[in-house]
């Protein structure tokens, strides 16, 4: 009969323990899935913050002037908004003071501008009351919802989606975010878009047909809106087409302007 001390069997014990060790790290060192490749965030500068806000969805609504939606051909006084929306890496951050490049987009040969108020939210609900709704807003940017318009009114004629009239890269262009903390919120003021220093649309916030906040009440019953998500809330009438050369300068009463040039 084999007999094995006390100090063979605390060593064999000890080797044992070490080699279940051994086998368990690499089952924490795969403790999960990772992205197979990185897909960079979509941000936007905030005025005065070295934090930046990370975007989630785009949000639109269409004919939101009435004398727009009477140039688009619909009747203001009768149609409930429409939203649609852009993908998130559509956007085109223009700096304060700069005028940025922006590239004319393939496909089309009829380029048009559309200048307006951007918000951007820091919270958001389902079925949130007009009342409620600006508390859920972080700050305004000043925005172009730039539109492949022959692309969009040929896909209108044929009854089908429109989005690859508004959902391309750099579609939707916009300045850094202002909070509301600094400059309260926007419902009135002058906004308007010249080109090549002529202006072609001039209007006012306060002859929205729907505001901001009835916008987030709307959105809210048909999405969940979050902290991240931005409404481009509609652009005035006198929309048009650019080319390349073209200087676009972009006001909103209360911010700074914003400017790029068609390349």
């Amino acid at each position: 009969m084999t007999t094995i001390d006390r100090r063979t069997v605390l060593g064999t014990g000890a080797l044992a323990l070490v080699g279940a060790a051994g086998q368990a790290a690499p089952a924490t060192a795969q403790a999960g899935p990772k992205p197979i490749f990185p897909v960079p965030a979509t941000t936007i500068p905030i005025v005065g913050e070295t934090d930046v806000f990370q975007v989630r969805r785009i949000y639109c609504i269409g004919r939101n002037y009435a004398a727009h939606a009477i140039e688009r051909g619909s009747d203001p006084n009768r149609e409930p908004p429409f939203f649609f929306q852009k993908p998130t890496d559509a956007i085109q951050n223009v700096g304060v003071g700069t005028v940025a490049d922006h590239p004319y987009p393939s496909l089309t040969k009829n380029y048009h501008h559309e200048v307006e108020l951007v918000a951007a939210l820091k919270s958001g609900g389902t079925n949130i009351s007009p009342d409620k709704a600006l508390d859920h807003v972080y700050g305004y940017a000043l925005g172009l919802d730039m539109t492949r318009r022959d692309l969009q009114n040929g896909m209108a004629a044929e009854k089908k989606p429109w989005e690859i009239g508004k959902s391309f890269d750099h579609a939707a262009v916009l300045g850094p975010i202002h909070p509301v903390s600094k400059v309260g919120h926007l419902t009135k003021g002058a906004i308007s878009l010249a080109v090549n220093g002529t202006v072609r649309q001039d209007s006012s916030l306060d002859k929205m047909i729907w505001s901001v906040a009835e916008q987030i009440a709307k959105l809210s019953e048909a999405f969940e809106l979050k902290a991240g998500d931005i409404i481009y809330s509609g652009t005035p009438e006198n929309v048009g087409p650019v080319v390349k050369g073209d200087v676009l300068l972009c006001k909103l009463e209360g911010l700074p302007d914003m400017s790029i040039r068609i390349v």
